[in-house]
């Protein structure tokens, strides 16, 4: 009876300490902006689709392709063949044409007629095609039917051709046909909210975000209005009233206010040196050591660092002094507080990537570390 008792008593206690903890803990907030719905989602079923084509340039000044580019010898060919012409692709030498891929991206809103920027990009050894013209181009999508066709004059940019110190040369070989291509075939329709409902896509997805969309739709068009399907698809009721306009209503809804939650990420570029990263990004307690640089994150204001001598030295001093090569970090700092503080003791770039890779590696740097 006895152990009943005390087993009882323990699931009390656990049961109290459990509640009192609950109670104790709060949601870690930090200074997320308020955007828009349309800025953190997207309506599904509203996407582009890519299309290309194979095509020549011609009006180059002697920079197109070779006799060594079979392709743009054998389309020249069949070209002429086209026109009634016959010749043998081993007879053409012309510097002033050149084979091209011609990409573009084909959004679902456009109709027969409108037009859209294509891109041109040498599949040859063309030196340059500064000067080109696209010559008449059809584009199909992935199964193989003709949505588009391409055709004008191609622009490399106002910097083609320069490199000095004041301008940055554009690639000479990829070139853009503004408003080059005419859209001939739409893409099959699919109508909005056929079911009654629209699914917003998040275009980060995390489940936070995902939870405080359908409370601020809920919100304002009802309790049961949204619900989250997984953690980037959140499924909305369209209301009665806006069954016969359900642009207004993907209008309304795109304007609500929300607050996205993103996750804890540092973003490294070692060609660059930069350093990028979030302020959630925390650091534990570590000690680091990297050539002649030292920092200690730990906590209180009595804190000691290793010499380069191995002697315990800076007792007296507080969180965030320098002394010499080494710096001291107090409470929990964020990576900003670390990456000043390398700076202090005048790390540099590359220093501060490697010492970032072994926080990470420590387990002591809490968030996502991407290098790219």
């Amino acid at each position: 009876m006895w152990k009943k008792t005390i087993w009882i008593a323990l699931g009390i206690i656990l049961l109290g300490a459990g509640a009192a903890i609950s109670q104790s803990v709060e949601p870690i907030r930090y200074d997320t902006p308020i955007v828009r719905i349309k800025d953190v989602a997207r309506v599904q079923g509203v996407r582009d689709n890519q299309i290309y084509g194979l095509g020549l340039v011609v009006g180059l000044q002697g920079t197109g392709d070779g006799s060594g580019s079979r392709a743009n010898v054998q389309m020249i060919a069949n070209m002429l063949e086209n026109f009634g012409i016959s010749v043998s692709p081993g007879d053409l030498r012309m510097r002033n044409i050149a084979a091209v891929m011609v990409t573009a991206d084909l959004p679902t809103s456009l109709r027969v007629g409108d037009r859209i920027d294509v891109t041109v990009s040498s599949i040859g050894d063309a030196r340059s095609l500064q000067g080109g013209f696209l010559l008449q181009t059809p584009l199909q999508a992935a199964n193989g039917q003709v949505f588009a066709v391409a055709q004008g004059p191609v622009s490399l940019g106002g910097s083609a051709g320069r490199s000095g110190s004041g301008s940055q040369g554009s690639h000479a070989t990829v070139g853009v046909v503004p408003g080059g291509a005419i859209v001939e075939r739409e893409l099959e329709y699919r109508s909005l909210a056929a079911d009654g409902t629209v699914s917003m896509v998040l275009l980060d997805p995390d489940f936070t975000t995902a939870q405080r969309l359908v409370e601020v739709v809920n919100a304002v068009y009802g309790a049961n209005a949204a619900r989250a399907r997984d953690q980037s698809t959140v499924e909305i009721e369209v209301p009665v009233g806006y069954l016969g306009n359900v642009v207004a209503f993907i209008a309304e809804l795109e304007e609500l206010p929300i607050r996205p939650d993103t996750n804890a990420r540092v973003v490294v570029n070692e060609r660059t040196g930069t350093v990028v990263m979030g302020s959630q990004v925390r650091i534990s307690p570590v000690m680091v050591s990297h050539g002649g640089l030292k920092v200690q994150v730990g906590q209180g204001e009595n804190m000691a660092a290793f010499g380069g001598d191995g002697r315990l030295f800076g007792e007296a001093m507080g969180p965030g002094q320098t002394y010499g090569t080494t710096t001291l970090l107090g409470g929990m700092p964020s990576v900003q507080d670390l990456v000043d503080a390398l700076n202090a003791v005048g790390a540099t770039p590359r220093d501060i990537i490697a010492i970032l890779q072994a926080v990470k590696a420590a387990g002591a740097l809490f968030g996502e570390l991407i290098i790219i």
